[in-house]
């Protein structure tokens, strides 16, 4: 997909997402040598966007598997289609069992799930298996089937390997640790929150009504915000919205009453609006 670092670099900008030197280098790495790309780092901060990004820029179809608690192999690989087959068994009442099984085991009563429909066909696919630190540990053995040999096994169908591989990319937010064999089998980036310049530039992306005292201000704020101790701290999405909220209250500058009617924008704890109300000086940033 592509030619060199710099290619990376100017075409995700060309979507809308401006890559820093050391994602745009593991972006084009993770092309190059055709491995599984985890992005590690907290929410907000731009790993789903990445993978959004890259399908865009390939062209290619996105195709997403959302880890939570209890995910299992019938979400995240395939299932057959118990309601359809029962119907089929019922319409070949004369049949014998034989000849029904090798019917009703077909590609027909299939329904690939994310997993399975990114090995499957020769269109370019990127492959997203978000937030896998919420899944069980034991989706992670269906990971690394897929992660190492890009195939999956259906017993009644046989091996199904990917005729064109996807690119794929795993999100996480180190919630728990993932297991080393599922780290072997890829490379790593960690994507934490952008210096002041990066920021900046990108809320600007974003928010083009913004100006650039606003956007620099705004950001100044959200980097005192993080140097807090809070709960959760503003992630670089909610950046994003807060510039929309000033545009959308026509502030052109930001003031002690705009920033403390606001601020339930960028923080979601009550006990961090109130620590930041008292701890925050706008006159020293």
């Amino acid at each position: 997909m592509f030619t060199s670092v710099d290619d990376v670099s100017v075409r995700l900008a060309e979507t809308g997402y401006l890559a820093s030197p050391a994602v745009a280098t593991t972006v084009f790495l993770a092309d190059r040598l055709g491995k599984p790309l985890l992005v590690e780092g907290p929410a907000g901060v731009g790993k789903t966007e990445l993978a959004k990004a890259v399908a865009q820029v390939a062209g290619a179809r996105l195709v997403r598997l959302q880890c939570y608690e209890g995910v299992d192999e019938s979400r995240a690989l395939y299932e057959w289609n118990h309601a359809k087959q029962l119907l089929r068994i019922s319409a070949g009442r004369d049949e014998t069992w034989d000849e029904t099984r090798t019917d009703i085991f077909s590609e027909e009563f299939l329904l690939p799930r994310p997993l399975l429909t990114a090995i499957r066909g020769d269109d370019p696919k990127v492959l997203l298996i978000d937030e896998t630190d919420k899944a069980d540990v034991e989706v992670e053995g269906l990971l690394l089937e897929v992660l190492s040999d890009f195939q999956v096994t259906v017993p009644e169908l046989g091996t199904i390997t990917a005729a064109r591989r996807p690119f794929v990319v795993l999100t996480s937010n180190a919630s728990r640790e993932l297991s080393e064999a599922l780290r072997r089998r890829c490379l790593f980036l960690h994507i934490g929150f952008p210096d002041e310049e990066l920021e900046r530039r990108i809320v600007r992306l974003k928010v083009p009504g913004v100006d650039e005292a606003l956007a620099a201000s705004l950001v100044r704020v959200v980097g005192a915000l993080r140097a807090m101790d809070l709960r959760k701290v503003p992630s670089v999405a909610e950046t994003i919205d807060w510039a929309r909220t000033l545009l959308a209250l026509g502030a052109d500058t930001l003031d002690e009453t705009v920033v403390r009617d606001s601020l339930g924008v960028i923080l979601k704890h009550q006990e961090d609006v109130l620590k930041a109300s008292a701890k925050l000086d706008l006159d020293a940033l």
